[in-house]
């Protein structure tokens, strides 16, 4: 599931927050660590129709194994990921429904970086790239400079004297700021903000180039990694300056002018190049293609994606896992606090020694990977398991069903925003999207999220969080309460996290959200959160494995008795504001 707000790969630092929490954790298992000595690898093996535990493992583990590096878009264990994926369903029989007849929908990502080449001068004087002014990229959007008339803005600080965005329409706008902005060198502005202020500007000229670390303008120097969207958004080309070249903009020094000075043109424009990235961002798009003749040529689609968040600095990893189970239960979406009172290290160190005498010493390791077994390789895994167990089964759904295993999910919902906006089948076909992710964990230890007035949820033996199933269509939600019951699968449904205004925002930050926007009915199931989320101690070995297989069961049993129904869900709801 994408972090709230932005896709950060966290790295480790000790923190703290709740004691009281860590007492009742440890109170309600005689050993809470002995999941920490389980099985870490384990050979794939074949699978069958039946959906199992024995196969989720199977796949699980090789999904979500170091050899596969995290599956971060855009990497090497990515590319892995999805080849076992379309080498599956292509095992399976699926109809490939991707491009050009393969079961892949490659996203256009490219490494963009300056040109060089491209020059910037004011009164005959050249002014060089990253010495004399470091851009930064704004998108294939960005706007050109050649020839616009120059305006000094003022101090962006002073919002009672800086220019209006009219006065900024068009031109070139030179800024200084006197503010100062937590992790910004001086005189740096959040350049959201600023984007926001002055949006019909031609471009930004930031004066803090002088003031800017080496490392930084390092960082800014190489390649950034994008997906080149339909109809990217124009802004304004985006500079950070000398305080020489404010001077010859201006034509004069930058100390004495007052905001609305006009200045002197600047020729030339800041160009990028875009190379295609080295590991494709790929969707794996398939197809089971209906049993009646009339309802074929309309679709569920089941999702999952087939990212996560990648690589990072090694860490204990056993330490880790005690630290966020003792006070850090809900992974990353609990802030860092800082360091261990002397207590908490205490308790800490207790646990760690009891750890290692009863794993010999095993579980001391140096890890790096987040695996992410849960986040999303039990949703992807599960899908494949409900495609085997269609594909195989001697009745199929009367519509059919279309199988999708979105990328960078973890990065923005990319894949699910690409795949909504070029559907390889009509969108309008599209009845209904059931998406899974995390879908094996949710024991009663673990924190699985807040209610909207911040009291932590635990899981349970039933527990299952269903999001957004109402929210377009009122009679996908009584279908999937119908399944459930007379399905016997006897899960306990949270719908709190499904609340307007939750400040988890858990319906906006997953795969479904891309088709609720299009106005096609939506369910997405999760267990929910725990202490391993969104870190390198989210591996196969933690899984709760029954718990997994009952709720795969159940969406599969949902996804043909929704392909099976005699009309398509009514959307009753207004679409989502995107």
């Amino acid at each position: 599931m994408i972090r709230r707000p932005t896709l950060t790969v966290l790295l480790f630092l000790a923190a703290a927050a709740s004691l009281a929490l860590s007492t009742s954790l440890v109170a309600q298992t005689r050993d809470p660590w002995a999941a920490i000595g389980g099985t870490r690898t384990l050979r794939p093996r074949p699978t069958r129709g039946e959906i199992s535990i024995a196969d989720l493992q199977s796949r699980l583990y090789r999904f979500s194994a170091d050899s596969m590096e995290g599956r971060i878009l855009g990497s090497r264990g990515n590319v892995l990921g999805t080849d076992y994926i379309a080498g599956e369903v292509r095992r399976l029989g699926l109809e490939p429904a991707g491009e050009n007849g393969t079961y892949f929908q490659t996203l256009p990502m490219v490494d963009r970086s300056l040109d060089t080449t491209a020059t910037l001068a004011v009164g005959g004087t050249a002014w060089r790239a990253w010495a004399d002014f470091v851009p930064r990229d704004q998108g294939p959007g960005t706007r050109a400079i050649d020839g616009v008339a120059v305006v000094y803005g003022g101090d962006f600080a002073d919002t009672v004297s800086r220019i209006t965005p009219d006065a900024a329409r068009g031109k070139l706008v030179v800024l200084t700021f006197s503010g100062a902005i937590a992790g910004n060198p001086p005189g740096v502005p959040n350049r959201g903000a600023v984007n926001q202020r002055y949006p019909e500007a031609a471009g930004i000229a930031v004066v803090a180039r002088d003031d800017m670390p080496a490392d930084q303008v390092a960082g800014f120097q190489r390649p950034t990694t994008i997906i080149l969207f339909d109809g990217p958004p124009s802004l304004p080309t985006y500079l950070y300056i000398t305080r020489a070249m404010a001077d010859a903009l201006l034509g004069g020094p930058l100390g004495s002018a007052r905001a609305g000075a006009e200045g002197r043109a600047l020729r030339g424009n800041v160009m990028w190049h875009n190379v295609p990235s080295p590991f494709p961002a790929r969707n794996v798009v398939a197809i089971l293609r209906g049993s009646d003749p009339t309802l074929q040529a309309e679709y569920v689609a089941v999702g999952a994606h087939n990212d996560h968040v990648g690589m990072g600095q090694p860490v204990a990893h056993d330490s880790i896992y005690v630290v966020n189970h003792l006070y850090r239960q809900q992974g990353a979406d609990d802030a860092p606090v800082g360091r261990l009172t002397d207590a908490q290290a205490t308790e800490v160190n207790a646990a760690l020694a009891q750890i290692r005498r009863a794993t010999n010493g095993v579980s001391a390791r140096a890890d790096s990977i987040y695996n992410g077994a849960d986040d999303d390789g039990s949703g992807s895994m599960a899908v494949l398991e409900i495609a085997e167990r269609m594909a195989t089964q001697r009745q199929r759904p009367k519509r059919s069903v279309l199988f999708v295993w979105h990328v960078g999910e973890e990065a923005g919902l990319f894949g699910s925003q690409w795949f909504t906006d070029h559907p390889t089948v009509p969108r309008e076909a599209i009845i209904a999207q059931l998406n899974v992710d995390m879908i094996g964990r949710g024991a009663a230890t673990d924190i699985t999220g807040q209610t909207l007035t911040g009291d932590k949820i635990h899981g349970g033996p039933d527990y299952l969080q269903v999001i957004g199933s109402r929210r377009t269509a009122t009679q996908l939600g009584d279908l999937v309460e119908q399944v459930n019951r007379e399905g016997r699968h006897g899960l306990v449904f949270d719908y709190s996290l499904d609340a307007n205004a939750h400040p988890q925002n858990i319906y906006c930050r997953s795969d479904h959200y891309m088709y609720a926007r299009y106005g096609i009915p939506i369910a997405f199931f999760t267990t929910g959160g725990h202490a391993d989320y969104h870190q390198v101690t989210d591996e196969a070995q933690f899984i709760e494995w029954a718990h997994y297989l009952r709720v795969t069961k159940f969406i599969a049993d949902l996804t043909m008795r929704t392909a099976d129904l005699p009309q398509r869900p009514v959307v009753d709801h207004p679409l989502p504001d995107p």
